[in-house]
């Protein structure tokens, strides 16, 4: 067949955990190792390509002269590194900063070990891909992807190599392997001359994949042999052994019109999305400690000296866990004890780090000595002004004391009762903080005996300003109005109870345990069509993956609450808790508005004992011309309102025109720890969990009678919060708010001591609201401050990094969803200089 090429790719997909625990893996990756060596000195013409710098790094440490032997096969281009990541990530769930820390961790690796880079990214597992990859991929290196998935059933693509274009215009050469990644069988001739049908005018070279998988393998000496014996039959192309890398040079060489397709690659295994609530909490917790860490150590190193962590080994874990088989849910459930206890090594580091440098700051905080005042500091991690709720234990805080800020002024507080404490001696405070962008400001707790709090219409009596607890609704006289000094109002009667802010009325219905309305009163607009925080009983029979299936719809029942009652009444906020069954599992949600926030939080405690169903929560939106919107990594995207399971962040929103009138109003739902939604028409749904059996694939049948391990079993917690707003997202300011509520402030209580700094500081602030920073970190190599941002609204924008401690202000124009990465040096001669995501 002249003029047509194939490029034969020998490899081995490894997947260092599944349906075994990684030790197994570790020792299938050496297995597999020593077979590609061993086929290379058998082989003169054979090449090997393998992924994955997590697995070099075992064979480095456990076999150095095996690594030997790859570092020469290496240098002598038969050995190819692919992918320039740590592991191959899920593709939908890590944060923007987990995909750069991929990268940064596996290709200077790669550099540092082989002296060369991998100039693709490869992901041929990965279950979906979202799409601001294609950015990601070329600041860090590679202008070519390697996937395969979706599979054309999934998703139709205008050919099998194709330019995937991201929302800043970058783009990279990708190529969707034709039918799989892995062979099993001994000859190849069947395979190739499946592959063979893909080739079609104008592109007359494809690549072909062959060897062992998943438990590693690699190529064998029959499908060697094969590929020997097919080269000489004249009705096949030529048959070349090669590496992707090779393939995609040529390709880019002949600069062909290939096909442009600007959008995410998705969806395979939607049930990924939810599949394991602990994996996904975990990781989520982990990226945000870690991101905080790394900035306050930053700004520590540089204000009292202390010196910068090595974060490196908790990164590694972190990034390990990422592996699309364990952080999309699939493998067995022993390898969800490693992987829990991976992450607790990681926040266990992270925590100590963050700890070290916010106590070295605050300790350098001049705080005088005052009788009976207790200071509070307050660190702010993100680059703007917030204000945030802040929860502390304290000792010997009494109810008549009050909080000062630093200008001396009264800010409402709350006492709660600690949880789990029985003790009236430790005090929980609850105030919302108005922060300095990544700063700190000092409050104090001090004795209020003598003063009254504006608005108060009789003189303080014990318990006034602890929480108001146990108010059955039951059990109070309806129409009877509750208040507290400077708190919300709350109302209760027969239907149930309504709080009420300067922004909203909400109101919980007695029956349902639902939210029975939410009412802005700023722009006079119901927020929900009808009851919403529903949750539902989805019958989910499908495998872990949810092959198959892409809506998860088929409601089988309703949870009935069983108390609906007034948690908290007070200065801060005012909290309904909700508690509720459904078969044998219970759900309590705690709906808090807040006096001075125009959000609702709930704070969620899910005791799941279903099996083969799913749990949703619903909200029906009073909306409209209805725009979707989702969060993904670095970015969001758009998305149809059909009822599809789709992947997100930490933020879903729903905007259009509000019903009966002309208001343009939306609604943001924010969580800190989910990543599966679906909208149908008005109704926004969170998937909170699934109950599939342990790393079950279709179309394999459970065995009847088997005592089978079931997912999401027993207790878990998360938060969500309704964000309502005028016109859309970006004005909303989404993006930040979602920021906030995953990664919270630092709060910590001091002594009096003299020190240098003040109390209240800013080290770095960004002036345009559509722009965040992401990371704040030493660089990988010298002592340069390394600070990352992007656009979050899809608009040109020029901005302004400022740190004032140091004298310096980073001014860029930053295109729609560009990612930019900036080195700023200790010596202030020396300028700031942009830089790629690897920071070389």
């Amino acid at each position: 067949m002249a003029g047509k090429t194939l490029h034969m790719i020998g490899n081995a997909h490894l997947d260092p955990v599944w349906l075994w625990r990684w030790q197994e893996g570790f020792q299938a990756a050496k297995a597999t190792f020593r077979s590609a060596l061993d086929r290379m000195r058998e082989y003169d013409e054979f090449l090997f390509t393998s992924s994955s710098a997590a697995i070099y790094e075992w064979i480095e440490h456990n076999d150095p002269p095996m690594f030997e032997e790859i570092r020469a096969r290496v240098a002598e281009g038969r050995w190819e590194l692919a992918g320039g990541s740590w592991v191959q990530p899920d593709c939908n769930i890590p944060c923007g900063e987990s995909f750069v820390r991929q990268a940064l961790y596996g290709q200077r690796y790669f550099q540092q070990k082989f002296g060369v880079m991998s100039t693709f990214g490869y992901n041929v597992d990965s279950f979906g891909h979202h799409a601001m990859l294609p950015q990601i991929l070329r600041k860090s290196g590679m202008d070519s992807y390697v996937i395969t998935r979706p599979e054309p059933h999934e998703k139709g693509l205008p050919g099998r190599l194709f330019w995937w274009e991201s929302d800043d215009g970058s783009r990279v050469l990708t190529y969707r392997i034709p039918y799989e990644y892995s062979t099993w069988g001994k000859d190849l001739e069947r395979y190739v001359r499946r592959c063979v049908g893909e080739l079609k005018p104008p592109y007359d070279e494809l690549m072909c994949f062959y060897g062992v998988g998943n438990h590693g393998g690699g190529p064998t000496r029959e499908n060697i042999e094969s590929i020997r014996r097919m080269a000489a039959q004249p009705d096949l192309p030529a048959l070349v052994f090669s590496t992707p890398g090779r393939f995609f040079a040529g390709a880019l060489a002949k600069d062909l019109p290939f096909p442009v397709v600007h959008d995410e690659l998705q969806h395979h295994a939607s049930g990924c999305y939810a599949a394991h609530s602990g994996i996904k909490r975990w990781n989520r917790q982990a990226e945000n400690l870690l991101l905080a860490a790394e900035a306050w150590s930053a700004i520590a190193e540089r204000v009292t000296g202390l010196p910068y962590p090595d974060l490196s080994r908790a990164w590694k874990s972190v990034l390990f866990n990422q592996f699309h088989d364990i952080l999309a849910g699939t493998s067995l459930e022993a390898a969800y004890d490693d992987a829990r206890d991976l992450y607790g090594e990681a926040m266990a580091i992270a925590g100590r780090a963050l700890n070290d440098a916010t106590q070295s700051l605050a300790w350098q905080i001049d705080l005088p000595d005052q009788a009976g005042a207790l200071p509070i500091v307050v660190f702010n991690p993100h680059a703007w002004p917030s204000a945030a709720p802040v929860e502390v234990d304290a000792s010997g805080v009494r109810e008549t004391d009050v909080l000062l800020d630093d200008d001396g002024r009264q800010v409402p507080l709350q006492l709660l009762r600690p949880p789990a404490i029985v003790s009236g001696w430790r005090r929980r405070l609850c105030f919302v903080a108005e922060l300095p962008a990544l700063g700190y400001r000092v409050y104090h707790v001090a004795d209020g005996s003598e003063t009254r709090r504006p608005g108060d219409q009789e003189t303080r009596r014990p318990g006034d300003q602890e929480t108001r607890r146990a108010e059955d609704v039951s059990r109070v006289t309806p129409g009877l109005p509750v208040s507290r000094p400077l708190g919300l109002p709350v109302s209760v009667s027969e239907d149930g109870l309504a709080l009420e802010s300067a922004r909203f009325r909400l109101r919980i219905d007695a029956a349902t345990g639902t939210i029975a309305g939410l009412y802005d009163k700023r722009h006079q607009v119901e927020v929900f069509l009808g009851a919403a925080a529903v949750p539902t009983a989805i019958d989910d029979p499908s495998d872990t993956w949810g092959h198959g299936v892409y809506r998860f719809h088929d409601v089988v029942g309703t949870f009935a609450p069983s108390r609906v009652w007034l948690a908290e009444s007070g200065p801060v906020r005012a909290t309904v808790r909700v508690e509720s069954a459904y078969g044998q599992s219970t759900l309590a949600q705690e709906i808090s508005l807040y006096r001075d926030l125009d959000l609702v939080e709930v704070r969620v405690t899910v005791d799941w004992r279903e099996r083969h169903k799913a749990l949703k929560l619903g909200f029906p939106l009073n909306l409209n011309f209805i725009r979707a919107t989702y969060e993904i990594p670095f970015g969001q995207i758009e998305r149809p309102t059909g009822g599809m399971e789709e992947p997100g962040q930490s933020w879903v929103d729903l905007s259009g025109s509000a019903r009966g009138s002309d208001v343009l109003y939306g609604l943001s739902l924010l969580n800190d720890g989910k990543h599966s939604f679906d909208v149908s028409g008005r109704l926004l749904s969170l998937t909170v969990l699934r109950s599939p059996i342990y790393a079950h694939h279709h179309p394999t049948e459970p065995a009847p009678g088997e005592p089978y391990s079931f997912m999401d079993q027993g207790v878990q917690r998360f938060t969500y919060a309704l964000l309502p707003h005028a016109a859309g997202w970006e004005q909303a300011g989404t993006t930040r708010r979602a920021a906030e509520l995953n990664r919270r402030p630092v709060a910590l209580v001091e002594s009096g001591h003299a020190g240098r700094l003040p109390q209240r500081d800013s080290f770095m602030a960004v002036d345009q609201p559509n722009i965040v920073v992401s990371a704040v970190k030493r660089a990988e190599d010298g002592d340069d401050l390394v600070v990352r941002a992007y656009e979050t609204d899809r608009a040109a924008t020029r901005a302004t990094i400022s740190l004032p401690k140091w004298g310096r202000a980073i001014a860029a124009d930053f295109g729609p969803c560009e990612i930019k990465t900036f080195r700023v040096p200790r010596d202030p001669a020396r300028p700031v200089v942009e830089t790629n995501l690897l920071e070389i």
